[in-house]
């Protein structure tokens, strides 16, 4: 395996990671956001009134997008196990 073909296995786990974190990140930015709005609104100042919801949000994300993300895994797998003669050179 030379370095180019390192480094474009390198590259492709990192943007593999990226996208699969993506849409959880977005959940707990959005999530975020609109509870600290509403402590600012309503003067609340509970530690855990902010911690909850992001909690159940980043929960039920991952439900619902478990299998998109699997899937990613998968085909990512798939194909980096399907290169492998590529990379015992």
């Amino acid at each position: 395996m030379n370095s180019a073909l390192a480094i474009e296995v390198f590259r492709q786990a990192l943007w593999t990671t990226f996208w699969l974190s993506l849409p959880l990140l977005s959940i707990g930015l959005v999530v975020g956001v609109v509870v600290s709005l509403l402590q600012v609104v309503t003067s609340i100042q509970d530690s855990s009134f902010g911690a909850v919801p992001r909690l159940a949000a980043f929960l039920f994300g991952l439900l619902f997008l478990l299998p998109w993300m699997t899937a990613k895994l998968v085909s990512y797998t798939t194909a980096l196990f399907g290169d492998f003669s590529r990379y015992a050179r």
